[in-house]
């Protein structure tokens, strides 16, 4: 397997000062999750997750103005407060989505102070990736992952 080339991958990285098993939780169990995985002030309105090689995910944001964004996908790879690889690719047991569009890769490093906390988010095209960027994939993830961390300090 070759590594992804810079067209198409997406990577962010913060250190957050709580531990690894502690942001694995806010990631798979959904009462944490809607917590805190849409920028705000974006919502969830729905979180579902399995999270098991092969279990299914659904999350659902809600915009300012009511409308909905539903994500479903499936789960690849769980290492349990390590690393949690998943895919649009599929929507639920192996069923393929109309239009995949990225594979999200998430790990928790223990570092000294806190957590290396790293998204990767692999894309199917680099005009996929290019388009992921210009919706302000930056932007959004860091508001997330800032809230993460605001999540995680108060728990």
């Amino acid at each position: 397997m070759t590594d992804p080339t810079p067209e198409r991958e997406l990577v962010l990285t913060r250190i957050i000062p709580a531990p690894a098993a502690l942001l694995y939780r806010a990631w798979t169990e959904p009462a944490l999750l809607k917590r805190w995985f849409a920028p705000k002030p974006y919502t969830v309105s729905q979180a579902e997750t399995d999270p098991r090689p092969g279990g299914a995910s659904r999350i659902v944001m809600r915009a300012p103005d009511g409308t909905e964004i539903p994500t479903n996908g499936v789960y690849l790879e769980v290492v349990e407060n390590a690393r949690i690889v998943f895919t649009d690719a599929y929507v639920r047991a192996w069923e393929p989505s109309a239009k995949p569009f990225f594979t999200g890769i998430v790990t928790f490093e223990p570092v000294e102070g806190g957590t290396r906390y790293t998204t990767r988010v692999r894309h199917w095209s680099a005009e996929d990736c290019a388009a992921h960027k210009a919706m302000g994939f930056y932007e959004g993830w860091g508001l997330c992952a800032d809230q993460l961390a605001e999540l995680a300090a108060g728990l």
